[in-house]
């Protein structure tokens, strides 16, 4: 490629070199600043050496974009960078590297929360998780971390999130400050922020706020006292609706409202008396087996089946009739009208009560060993119950005791 050292570059072939009628070459603009004209188009290059190391090229960007007079200008910049001896290519990748680096920390909060979700989405129980994952940060924390750069939330502003909810709503409180914990890591691993996570409890919050357990004692949802089980159940039976056969199933399979009303009869196995409900549909995310007893299963018997769904009503039909039943009773309660019962007046052990209403056993070593799922024991335990529910309420007091039944 041809080299014009000798004399400077002129206004014409400028205009050459944009028509492309200027030969291929190196054009001298004076001050290391070059005109390198291939035959792909022409650009400016600045040529130097620095710390009396090889020459290096330097790209000032093409001649349609920055005219002779641009080009000088910008040529004048990076020999001032090399009399305050630095090296003009090396500055510019630090500034470029800066520029990025800026980007990435302007990461607002909502937006890490949003990468974060989907990063996990596929590997949480189910969308209805996912987004009141995201509704809790919504409601409490983005009005006030929301727009702000992730790398800037610091240990003032998760408190100014918990505060307000800490001792109104502790168990909100918590979830949320969970949330924004991961979320936190979440983008220090990406690389949005570094240092501390400002919403880790153990050694750091925990000296800034009691312990949920200690702010108020836990409100368990409002039951019926079991012994008046069998009375609301001959109530319940008079009641003709498709909410009241969902809540008498329910409460004879101990199971939570939201599972009854979404159950699909291609989930009853008749022949083996069993309910199987799909992981996606549990609380813990594991697939539940309910025994279903004599009364469930003519209970289900007496049903028309218009669909694949077997209950065609909400949870909120079904709460309607508990309290057109009964005063300050909610559906869930009957979970635990169960467990009292269980423990009270059978001789069950407790792990096959807790497994009947699909809780987390023992230990996670125990769970390991324990590989069934007792369903046989539960099967006793459920008929029993299904006996206990379906007693005529005139012999309440006189019900027998299944102690020693276990």
């Amino acid at each position: 490629m041809a080299r014009t050292r000798g004399r400077l570059l002129t206004a014409r072939q400028v205009q050459l070199a944009l028509t492309g009628k200027l030969p291929p070459g190196m054009y001298f603009a004076g001050g290391g600043l070059y005109l390198q004209k291939t035959e792909g188009g022409a650009s400016w290059i600045y040529r130097y050496r620095f710390d009396k190391k090889r020459i290096r090229e330097q790209g000032l960007g093409p001649l349609d974009l920055y005219g002779l007079k641009e080009a000088r200008a910008l040529a004048l910049d990076a020999r001032r960078l090399r009399h305050q001896g630095i090296d003009p290519i090396d500055h510019r990748r630090a500034a470029r590297a800066q520029a990025r680096l800026d980007e990435v920390k302007s990461l607002t909060f909502d937006a890490a929360a949003e990468q974060y979700a989907a990063a996990h989405r596929a590997g949480w129980r189910s969308s209805k998780h996912a987004k009141q994952w995201l509704t809790s940060l919504t409601k409490h924390a983005s009005p006030i971390i929301g727009a702000f750069p992730v790398a800037a939330i610091d240990t003032p502003l998760v408190l100014k999130v918990l505060e307000p909810v800490w001792t109104t709503k502790p168990e909100t409180a918590s979830r949320v400050r969970g949330r924004i914990e991961v979320v936190l890591d979440f983008a220090r691993v990406r690389g949005y922020r570094t240092g501390e996570n400002s919403a880790r409890w153990r050694g750091h919050l925990d000296h800034l706020l009691p312990p949920r357990a200690k702010v108020r004692s836990v409100q368990h949802r409002p039951a019926l006292p079991y012994a008046e089980v069998p009375t609301f159940m001959a109530k319940l039976r008079n009641v003709k609706s498709a909410a009241a056969k969902a809540l008498e199933f329910m409460i004879l399979t101990a199971c939570r409202p939201g599972e009854v009303v979404n159950a699909r009869w291609s989930e009853v196995d008749k022949k083996d008396r069993v309910w199987i409900i799909p992981a996606e549909r549990m609380k813990a995310g594991k697939e539940h087996r309910v025994p279903l007893s004599s009364a469930a299963l003519a209970l289900l018997a007496g049903m028309d089946r218009k669909g694949e769904r077997i209950f065609e009503t909400g949870q909120t039909m079904i709460l309607e009739v508990t309290r057109g039943l009964q005063t300050g009773v909610v559906p869930h309660g009957f979970r635990s009208s169960f467990r009292d019962w269980a423990a009270e007046r059978t001789n069950f052990p407790s792990e096959v009560a807790e497994m009947a209403l699909a809780h987390a056993v023992g230990s996670k070593v125990e769970a390991a060993y324990r590989r069934g799922d007792l369903r046989e024991k539960r099967r006793r335990l459920m008929d029993a119950w299904a006996t206990f529910c379906t007693a005529e309420p005139t012999a309440r007091g006189k019900v027998v005791s299944l102690k020693g039944r276990g």
